[in-house]
């Protein structure tokens, strides 16, 4: 009993961090090229620091119960430090332990933003250490991941790489227009922002949908296992709802094309922008649901 608590927290916790690097690079990208003046205000850092938290958290809770799980051990035991010690001696220990750090520097970027807000997000410099650390925190996704183990892991690991950088660009971006730009619903800057964003979502989900082809293709070897194993049938399932979120999107885009002269028009007014905010929570829920599946994925076997 003890053995699947301990897998569940492993799981939840690799979602933790995922979900708080796509917060953290997702929602620093849109305030670095697409709306810097988010680096000014409350919630749009509120969405960033969240999202820095929660991969701190998620990624050294990661370790100690990577130990817990492969060790056969009780939850409570994941603060072992022999335990620790032991994960921090393989190929999986020194990857997180790296990511571990490379939060920590993403802590001094988070920091700058806190202190000068758009000063440093339209900063070469911020900009530079941001692709840095972002780059760092992707690259080190794929590396203990299935597309290491593939018969191309080259090939599968960029696939990963473009595959996470979408899914972090579009999360992280429907989070700070969920909960930074459209709270606002300052007109001026609908104007500006909404189809800068619309066009990086399409660029976002082209990445997500040719990445995740190729390493489908990498890692199952043949389309009947994804009707025949676990593996397959959990990555069905996030192709399923990733249909949905592309139909939720699609109603998004419709929503811009049509109505965001409209609503600039009535000054942000909220009955005019409600529509697509339901649109974007709805986005952002499913997309969640996504970045689960991608969890549970991590710690199965493609060949069951």
């Amino acid at each position: 009993m003890d053995i699947t608590v301990t897998k569940a927290l492993y799981i939840a916790a690799r979602a933790v961090d995922y979900f708080g690097m796509t917060l953290f690079l997702g929602g620093l990208l849109f305030i670095a090229f697409l709306w810097p003046r988010g680096g000014d205000h409350g919630r749009a850092r509120g969405v960033v620091v969240t999202g820095w938290i929660l991969g701190v958290v998620g990624t050294v809770s990661a370790i100690g119960l990577e130990g817990a799980w492969i060790s056969q051990r009780s939850p409570a035991d994941f603060l072992n430090w022999d335990l620790i010690t032991q994960v921090l001696d393989v190929h999986f220990g020194k990857v997180w332990f790296a990511r571990t750090l490379l939060w920590l520097l993403g802590g001094v970027v988070l920091a700058q933003v806190l202190q000068r807000g758009r000063v440093a997000a339209t900063s070469l410099g911020w900009r530079v250490g941001l692709m840095a650390i972002g780059f760092g925190l992707l690259r080190t996704t794929g590396m203990t991941g299935h597309a290491s183990e593939s018969v191309r892991p080259t090939l599968a690991q960029i696939a990963d790489f473009l595959h996470v950088l979408g899914i972090c660009a579009w999360l992280g971006g429907l989070a700070m227009l969920l909960f930074g730009l459209l709270a606002r619903r300052d007109p001026d800057e609908l104007a500006a922002v909404v189809p800068r964003y619309s066009k990086l979502a399409m660029g976002s989900v082209l990445l997500i949908i040719a990445g995740g082809v190729v390493l489908t293709w990498q890692t199952l070897g043949s389309a009947g296992k994804l009707f025949s194993t676990d593996y397959g049938r959990t990555l069905l399932f996030k192709i399923v709802v990733l249909a949905v979120i592309l139909l939720a999107a699609q109603g998004s885009r419709s929503w811009v094309n049509r109505r965001l002269d409209f609503a600039v028009v009535l000054r942000g007014q909220a009955s005019a922008v409600r529509p697509f905010v339901y649109s974007v929570a709805a986005e952002t829920a499913l997309v969640i649901v996504v970045v689960v599946a991608a969890s549970l994925l991590v710690t199965a076997s493609p060949g069951r």
